[in-house]
């Protein structure tokens, strides 16, 4: 690989002290280059959940590293002061369920981080639109959110997603409500969107009908992570 998007060196996250503590990572290493797409997928309580929190800024490791692109965000500590800016520039988030904004346009809702992150409001605009385009719902950007489809909704917050140009996007079980068809679409766009615009990509799922598209999948269970080669790799 060629650089990183991001890198995980040592990861753990304990809750919780003496006899009543929980290890729910444990000296996680994961790495995913830009233009890369990779599976994280593991049973309940395996620490998926716990793992894309700590990648995400939204909860405090214990021990270990955290590389975002050429900077150190993580290293036994916050080595960023906002966490917040972190969040809202650097790292796109696509979540089960769109989450958008029902009284917000297409454009709006796409548009609205970038505007949020100072951007004024035509750049955010327009970047917001060619967004749109390149995920074949440029036609749909004055629709409201409930005019859409459930394929249209998620290519939308795909486009959300990379409105601010982050290095890193964390998809959570971003094709569970999909059938067949409308979730190798999503994973198909999520690869082109990975390579277009240089995003390292982790996608968790439990999606049995996309696992076969990764060329790299990390397991995780009991909070530690392995790696194998994907299916797409054959």
């Amino acid at each position: 690989m060629d650089g990183f998007g991001i890198r995980i060196e040592g990861l753990s996250k304990r809750y919780g002290e003496g006899d009543t503590a929980v290890d729910a990572l444990k000296d996680v290493n994961m790495t995913v280059a830009p233009g890369e797409v990779v599976g994280l997928i593991g049973p309940s309580g395996s620490g998926k959940s716990t793992l894309l929190k700590c990648l995400g800024a939204v909860i405090e490791p214990t021990t270990g590293k955290m590389t975002l692109g050429d900077e150190v965000i993580y290293d036994n500590g916050w080595r960023i002061p906002d966490l917040r800016a972190l969040r809202r520039d650097r790292i796109g988030f696509v979540f089960q369920a769109p989450y958008l904004i029902p009284f917000l346009d297409v454009i709006d809702n796409v548009a609205l981080l970038p505007m949020l992150a100072g951007q004024p409001n035509g750049e955010s605009r327009k970047r917001a639109l060619e967004l749109l385009e390149a995920l074949d719902v440029g036609h749909r950007a004055k629709a409201q959110p409930s005019q859409l489809s459930g394929g249209e909704q998620q290519r939308v917050a795909i486009a959300r997603a990379l409105a601010n140009q982050p290095p890193v996007i964390l998809a959570d079980e971003p094709t569970a409500p999909l059938d067949s068809e409308r979730a190798l679409s999503v994973v198909r766009i999520l690869n082109q969107m990975a390579q277009q615009f240089n995003t390292a990509i982790i996608v968790v799922t439990h999606d049995e009908k996309i696992i076969p598209t990764f060329k790299r999948i990390y397991h995780i269970r009991d909070g530690k992570t392995f790696e194998e080669k994907g299916l797409a790799q054959n």
